[in-house]
């Protein structure tokens, strides 16, 4: 069934109302009609199976007929802490982190970054973008909720947002012990919240992972051969989801 993320304020009794660009959508790109079968889920890991009541050029009402936990959502609430890299690499890694079950995605400027925000509506409309691109791979993949991709911060801010959280892991490509990492990484799939540091192109500077290591941050290696900035984040979170997969 086609999903569509609404607002707990679309919701009155046993039934739901679309509007905005999703009402074209159901109209006139996917066809939809009166009592055709639909899930409008409520961001925060709740679906509501539904069947459209009436529509028009405004809105589209939908009858909830159930309502059900989400059940895609990992048990551990995972924060990427991705270095921004240049040109679109931001977009390619939000869309598949989102698709693994990241949680949350912090953009950070970190020293060996390329790209740098000097104006403040260029980077809100950045964000926008980002935000979008994380809605999309929401919808795409059934996620509960839709994952919130954040404004970039600097690296003494992803310390303090790290401090909130039960774990933390940065992997980092001049560590070494596999075995010791694996049981770390298994030991971050038992905790509630856990957030991975990835450096950008160029990687983390050697001070960064130290001021990391200070806060409590667990360093790993992710093996022998050094990986894009765009693949280390999918990497780790490829083990993470498979081990934690119900």
């Amino acid at each position: 069934m086609y999903r569509f993320y609404i607002a707990n304020e679309q919701i009155l009794e046993n039934e739901i109302t679309i509007f905005g660009s999703d009402v074209n959508h159901i109209r006139n790109v996917l066809r939809l009609d009166e009592g055709d079968w639909v899930v409008a889920c409520d961001g925060q890991g709740k679906d509501y199976v539904s069947r459209i009541q009436s529509m028009d050029k405004e809105n589209v009402v939908l009858h909830i007929e159930k309502v059900q936990e989400t059940g895609t959502e990992l048990p551990t609430k995972i924060t990427l802490f991705q270095g921004v890299p240049k040109k679109d690499k931001m977009e390619f890694i939000i869309q598949k982190a989102v698709e693994l079950g990241v949680y949350e995605i912090v953009p950070v400027m970190m020293k060996r970054c390329v790209v740098r925000f000097h104006d403040e509506k260029k980077m809100q409309k950045k964000q926008e973008r980002w935000q979008t691109i994380a809605e999309a791979a929401a919808k795409q993949c059934d996620r509960g909720i839709i994952p919130q991709v954040h404004m970039p911060v600097t690296m003494e801010e992803a310390f303090d947002m790290a401090r909130t959280l039960e774990y933390n892991m940065i992997p980092y490509e001049l560590q070494e012990g596999i075995n010791q990492s694996r049981e770390i990484v298994t030991h971050a799939c038992s905790r509630e919240s856990v957030g991975i540091f990835i450096g950008p192109e160029g990687g983390f500077e050697e001070k960064e992972v130290e001021q990391a290591v200070a806060c409590g941050v667990e360093p790993i290696t992710l093996g022998k051969r050094i990986l894009r900035t765009e693949t280390a984040g999918m990497a780790i979170l490829s083990i993470m989801m498979f081990q934690m997969q119900q």
